[in-house]
């Protein structure tokens, strides 16, 4: 992998938008350095792009950083894209990664949908700081995991930031079942086919995640 590629534009990557360079410098400090604005962006794409799995679509625009940026909610992939996009940016070596999970936090919605808790394709960043690869996952935004008891996850850009096994309610949360490496370009047509090949063809929904979070919280209160 050529070292330049980790900080490549790409289409996805599309940092040189304007909505990508002037979120950048909305959410990151001009006399910071860029270890530090990465940790300033992490938080600000886990939390003002709310989290939402009902907006998983296999529509190529949407996993633009352009494109996230101005829909302020998207699920784990288009988020990390968001994320790369943005460490590129600012000078810091970043590429897409991806997981499957097996996650115990969804809907009931999501359930019948999808007939299984396995997550294949998880997405996630990994970036190069203080002279190692990391890897961050910005995908919950803070109010979601408050209401579901998780704890937040933090970066500090010197350790991993990947899901716990557990809630804080001690009750299983995320299991991290098999790593797919990590990549300098989105590999948007093998993440498609092989997420219609584990779960067929998925319709859309026109429903609202965070009322039917409300309702999960509720059940289990």
């Amino acid at each position: 992998m050529k070292e330049e590629n980790t900080r490549a534009a790409t289409y996805f990557m599309d940092y040189e938008h304007p909505s990508v360079q002037t979120f950048i410098k909305a959410n990151s400090s001009s006399d910071k350095s860029k270890e530090e604005k990465a940790i300033e962006l992490y938080y600000a794409v886990r939390d003002l792009i709310r989290y939402d799995p009902y907006t998983y679509s296999f529509d190529k625009e949407t996993f633009k950083a352009s494109y996230v940026i101005q829909a302020k909610r998207a699920w784990c992939v288009p988020k990390s894209i968001l994320y790369t996009a943005c460490l590129r940016a600012i000078g810091v070596p970043a590429l897409i990664g991806f997981a499957d999970v097996r996650n115990h936090l969804s809907t009931e919605r999501m359930r019948q949908t999808m007939k299984t808790d396995i997550f294949i394709w998880h997405g996630y960043t990994s970036l190069f700081m203080y002279g190692k690869w990391i890897k961050a996952t910005p995908a919950f935004n803070i109010e979601l995991c408050e209401k579901f008891g998780l704890k937040p996850l933090n970066f500090n850009g010197r350790q991993d930031s990947i899901y716990h096994p557990f809630d804080q309610q001690g009750n299983k949360h995320m299991e991290y079942l098999e790593d797919h490496g990590t990549f300098d370009t989105f590999p948007f047509e093998t993440m498609v086919e092989e997420c219609k090949q584990f779960y067929g063809q998925q319709e859309k929904t026109t429903a609202n995640f965070e009322e039917d979070v409300e309702k999960e919280v509720r059940l289990n209160s």
